[in-house]
């Protein structure tokens, strides 16, 4: 039987879709609260790298060298083209708020709808972003890297209440929906999170 694949996130959001979206693998997921990996504020210097690349190797590697398990980590972020890119690898902390979840969530989505006030639809473009590292449970053996992106445009207000981050202000034309309306299935059957996924498993059956 396979060890644990350890995912290093402690986002409540993110381990409920991993939990979905690695199903395929047959393995089991767990998290670093699963095998024991405690809070350590080290953890709050392995995301200070200028890439979502860089950002998700540094998690991918700090949480493996504690469990001793292949250990998947991401990066992903918001790319809005009217802010250059931003938020981008900065897209948690854009506010600069602290706290649980959906309050730094809510300081972000408010600071991003700031910023883009009075702007038409064809000038709110954007996309997420998702960069997985592998890194596996042998140092000496090869990462894998892959990536995916979901393209749509941000909103002027908030609409529906799934999901977690920016998804409430996220359009996806693909879905004819944000993806803070959609369910849990529809949003990944296009998220940029399941197309990294995606991504991965085909690299592994590789």
């Amino acid at each position: 039987m396979s060890a644990p694949l350890l995912v290093a996130t402690r986002s409540g959001g993110k381990q409920r879709e991993f939990t979905a979206l690695l199903a395929p693998l047959g393995r089991e997921i767990v998290f670093p609260q699963d095998v024991g990996i405690a809070v350590d504020p080290a953890e709050d210097a392995l995301e200070v790298h200028p890439t979502f690349t860089a950002n998700a190797a540094a998690k991918a590697r700090w949480f493996r060298d504690r469990a001793g398990l292949d250990t998947l980590a991401d990066d992903s972020g918001l790319e809005v083209d009217a802010l250059d890119g931003a938020p981008g690898v900065r897209s948690k902390r854009f506010a600069g708020a602290d706290g649980p979840d959906d309050v730094v969530s809510g300081r972000n989505i408010a600071e991003l709808l700031q910023r883009l006030r009075g702007l038409p639809v064809t000038e709110r473009t954007a996309r997420f972003r998702c960069v997985l590292v592998l890194a596996p449970a042998r140092s000496s053996a090869p990462e894998i890297v892959v990536a995916g992106t979901a393209e749509g445009r941000i909103l002027e207000a908030p609409r529906g209440t799934g999901g977690f981050g920016y998804d409430p202000v996220f359009w996806s034309e693909e879905l004819g929906a944000a993806f803070g309306e959609a369910s849990r299935e529809a949003k990944a059957g296009v998220s940029h999170r399941a197309r990294a996924v995606a991504a991965l498993l085909e690299a592994l059956r590789g």
